[in-house]
């Protein structure tokens, strides 16, 4: 193989996001995430152990660097519980070829770790937020916390100013949250804060997804647009995953993520490690790629060119495309069942 040939996969497609999901654990129970009858109290997390280290997720890190992946995203489940944070963080920033290092967070412990982050040289914080009425919003955190802890949290990182900004995410149910997008818009409009609507998507196997519960992006963006115009902006670079907007008065800036609606497979460059140690190169994956027993077994070099030669392989031979194969007529049956057909690997576990 040409050491110095561009790492695509099978359908043209660079590794350029990595996606490290540091903890499995999450103190919410969103239920399109984690439901609470299925992670119960004695539910079997991972054990320390059995989560990667942070030697061996900057290895990881490195190594991607060197085929070509640029940004790095720290996810969870909740990626705040994990004790120490802010050090993986200075460790990640100081590699080579990285060059932006984010965070999902639901919010809840972001207050106390907003400015230790910060100096920590993290770039860019995403807050998952579904709504801003408290009761909405406590049923679909399962119960385990108050809206206004969050908004703490927000107000923290704004404080802190990461250089790469704010975003909120907010995933949309009809029947559910949907009434309260225009509260949303207007709680954000005005602000250097980006909020990003997401359909609401079929990751995993226990949410009890249903395409009904779906409520495009074309709506909710005729919704806003009806109150505040928004005209188009241009991605920033090939495979951003939100189509942006700005308001016309020039109040800020929103986002749509149309996964079900509206599929952008066909630029997607991310791959995701989970905290365990496997990779996997879709949000929709059946399976992934043990990379802990190589890190375990090898920590010199020669580990490190193993660990390289199993990433370009697997990326060189990816295919996946899973939203665009859900999204074909009726009548394809053939493709749109092999689409549907295997349990998918659950989104707590390697990050949405």
């Amino acid at each position: 193989m040409d050491m110095d040939a561009p790492l695509v996969d099978r359908i043209g497609r660079p590794m350029r996001d990595l996606r490290i999901s540091v903890m499995d654990r999450c103190n919410f129970r969103c239920p399109y995430c984690m439901p609470e009858a299925t992670y119960h109290e004695g539910f079997r997390f991972l054990t320390p152990r059995e989560r990667l280290d942070f030697d061996e997720i900057e290895r990881v890190a490195r190594v991607a660097a060197g085929l070509g992946v640029t940004k790095l995203r720290l996810t969870g489940g909740e990626p705040l519980l994990r004790p120490g944070l802010p050090d993986l963080v200075a460790r990640l920033v100081r590699v080579p070829g990285i060059e932006d290092v984010a965070l999902t967070t639901n919010g809840v412990l972001l207050a106390r770790s907003a400015a230790a982050l910060r100096a920590a040289g993290l770039h860019r914080v995403t807050v998952s937020l579904d709504s801003l009425d408290a009761a909405v919003f406590a049923r679909m955190n399962g119960g385990r916390a108050e809206l206004s802890t969050v908004l703490d949290g927000i107000e923290a990182a704004r404080a802190a100013g990461f250089p790469g900004g704010l975003k909120i995410n907010n995933v949309i149910q009809r029947g559910v949250n949907d009434s309260g997008i225009l509260d949303l818009a207007a709680r954000f409009r005005g602000t250097d804060i980006v909020l990003r609507f997401i359909e609401y998507m079929d990751v995993g196997t226990r949410n009890g997804w249903e395409r009904a519960d779906v409520v495009p992006s074309r709506e909710i963006l005729g919704q806003i647009d009806a109150r505040w115009p928004l005209i188009p902006l241009s991605p920033n670079y090939r495979g951003e995953v939100a189509r942006r907007y700005r308001y016309v008065d020039g109040e800020g800036e929103v986002g749509f993520v149309s996964s079900v609606s509206a599929p952008f497979c066909g630029d997607c460059s991310r791959a995701r490690l989970s905290s365990d140690g496997k990779l996997y190169t879709c949000l929709f994956a059946t399976e992934g790629t043990d990379l802990r027993a190589i890190l375990r077994e090898d920590d010199t070099v020669q580990g490190d060119m193993k660990l390289r030669a199993t990433l370009s392989g697997i990326w060189r031979g990816r295919m996946d495309r899973y939203s665009e194969e859900r999204a074909i007529p009726r009548g394809c049956s053939a493709v749109k069942g092999k689409a549907r057909a295997a349990e998918k690997i659950e989104m707590h576990y390697i990050g949405g």
